[in-house]
């Protein structure tokens, strides 16, 4: 609604905060956030990205934990997918099944220890040694 002076007029509902999609807010702005949510599925800071001919294995690391992620390089059809992530010492966390985008994520606790990570997509992925020692 345009009051007389040209500026929009203030609806009571866009004053009120208490819900985030209000019809008040941008689309650009809910964009935005729908992307942030959507390229983090790990907490932490991102370490390593290993590509591979299907897609890419990302790996994030806090103090404690490390976290794995694989994404599809073309997401569309469900294929196969797999991660996993193994702390040295300890027995390796495993997800797989048949998905579009991702599999995971996978997390584990590995402070002060090595870790090996293995992704897949279509039957195609990579395998890392001994990293983030």
């Amino acid at each position: 609604m345009i009051t007389d002076t040209g500026t929009p007029a203030h609806s009571p509902a866009c004053s009120s905060r208490s819900s985030p999609p209000s019809p008040c807010s941008s689309s650009r702005a809910r964009t935005r956030r729908r992307d942030r949510r959507s390229r983090r599925a790990c907490h932490g800071r991102p370490t390593r990205t290993i590509a591979f001919a299907t897609g890419e294995l990302r790996l994030y690391r806090t103090r404690q934990y490390v976290c794995a992620v694989t994404v599809a390089q073309r997401p569309g059809p469900r294929r196969q997918m797999a991660v996993s992530l193994q702390p040295r010492g300890g027995r390796a966390v495993v997800k797989s099944g048949r998905s579009d985008r991702q599999a995971g994520p996978v997390t584990v606790h590995a402070l002060n220890r090595c870790v090996r990570a293995a992704g897949s997509v279509a039957g195609r992925g990579t395998v890392t040694g001994w990293i983030l020692c």
